[in-house]
C-alpha cells in the first residue's frame, strides 16, 4: 500500500492495536541496494512486530535484502508476489511472478539462507487465464518448498493488463472457497487470507478455518473498525479500546520526537482524516486539523489541540 501504510501510519495503528502484525509499504530491492537505507528501512521501535515487504525478481538482491532486515530488526521480510501494476511488471516483479513459480522459487531460497527472518509470500490466486485452483496449489507447493513460512493469499485473481491496481482489487471477483480449499488440501502450511474483508466481524467467520487474516485497505480508511482485534482476537486486556482522542493523544510523543529531528507535522497529520467519521462536526474537525498542521512550522501542539476538541465531543 504505497504513500498509505508508511512509518507514521504504523505508530498510530499501534495506537489500536499492539498485538497485529504491521506491514511496511513494499520497499523494491533494487532500490534498498543503490539507495538510502536509512530512509526506506528505518522504523520506530512501538512499530513491532513489524514485516518489511520487498518486491524484486534478483535472487542475489532479494538475499540482501533479508539480510538487511534481520540488521534492521524487522521480524519478518515478505516477497510481494501480488501487485499487478503496470509500472511494478515492467520492472517483473509482483503479481507477474506467478507465472514463474520456479523463479519465485529461486528468490525464496535466496532469501532465507541469507537470513534468520521468516520469509513469507503475498500472492493472488492466480493471474489472467492462469487461474485455476491447480495452478494455484503448483505455485503455493513449489514455494513453500524453497522455505516460504507463510502464505498471504488476496482472494482474487489479477489481470495484468486491461485493468488499473484498482480494478484489480474490485473487478475481479472475490474466491474464498479457493482459499478455503487449500488450507484444507494443505493443512501443515500456513495459510491466511486477504481481500476484501472490512470489519472484524466479516474476519471471524474466515478464522476459524485459516491462520489468519491481512488487511489493507479497510484499515487505513476506516482504523478505528479494528480496536477490537487485541481484546477480541488475542483475548489481550493490555490494549484499551481505541478511541479518536486517545490515538490522537498518542501520537503526540511521536510527533513531539519526529519534529525535534527536523521532520514536519503534516506527514503524521495526513493519515488523521479516517479517524473521526460519521459524527457531527468531522468534516470540520478534519479541515481544522489540516489547516494547523500543513504550516511548516506546525508542532505537536497541534495534535495537543486536535486531541482537546476530541475529548470536548467525548469522542
Amino acid at each position: 500500500m504505497m504513500d498509505c501504510t508508511d512509518r507514521h501510519f504504523r505508530v498510530l495503528m499501534r495506537q489500536i492495536t499492539r498485538r497485529s502484525l504491521l506491514y511496511t509499504e513494499m520497499v523494491v530491492a533494487q532500490a534498498l541496494h543503490h539507495g538510502r537505507r536509512e530512509r526506506l528501512l528505518d522504523f520506530d521501535p512501538s512499530e513491532k512486530p513489524l514485516a518489511l515487504q520487498v518486491g524484486g525478481d534478483d535472487p542475489a538482491l532479494l538475499a540482501e535484502a533479508a539480510d538487511l532486515a534481520a540488521a534492521w530488526g524487522y521480524d519478518e521480510i515478505n516477497l510481494n508476489v501480488g501487485c499487478p501494476s503496470e509500472k511494478v511488471q515492467k520492472g517483473r516483479f509482483g503479481a507477474c511472478l506467478m507465472a514463474d513459480p520456479e523463479q519465485v522459487a529461486r528468490c525464496v531460497e535466496a532469501m532465507a539462507a541469507a537470513s534468520p527472518l521468516p520469509v513469507t509470500v503475498k500472492h493472488r490466486i492466480g493471474i489472467d487465464e492462469r487461474d485455476s485452483y491447480a495452478e494455484l496449489l503448483a505455485f503455493v507447493e513449489r514455494v513453500a518448498g524453497a522455505g516460504a513460512a507463510r502464505f498471504s493469499v488476496h482472494a482474487r485473481k489479477a489481470w495484468l493488463t486491461g485493468l488499473d491496481p484498482k480494478q484489480n482489487r474490485t473487478v475481479p471477483p472475490l474466491r474464498y472457497d479457493r482459499v478455503h480449499r487449500l488450507k484444507q488440501e494443505r493443512p501443515d502450511l500456513t495459510i491466511e487470507l486477504n481481500g476484501g474483508l472490512q470489519d472484524l466481524e466479516a474476519c471471524r467467520p474466515h478464522l476459524q478455518h485459516l491462520d489468519g487474516v491481512m488487511v489493507g485497505r479497510a484499515a487505513y480508511e476506516h482504523p478505528l473498525r479494528w480496536n477490537r482485534v487485541d481484546a477480541d482476537l488475542f483475548a489481550s486486556s493490555a490494549t484499551p479500546i481505541a478511541t479518536p482522542s486517545s490515538v490522537v493523544c498518542g501520537l503526540v510523543p511521536y510527533a513531539e520526537q519526529w519534529c525535534a529531528s527536523g521532520g514536519r507535522l503534516w506527514p503524521i497529520a495526513r493519515h488523521l482524516v479516517h479517524l473521526v467519521e460519521s459524527v457531527p462536526g468531522a468534516r470540520h474537525w478534519r479541515r481544522r486539523l489540516g489547516e494547523a498542521a500543513g504550516k511548516a512550522t506546525a508542532g505537536a501542539e497541534v495534535l495537543e489541540q486536535a486531541c482537546r476538541e476530541l475529548e470536548e465531543q467525548g469522542l
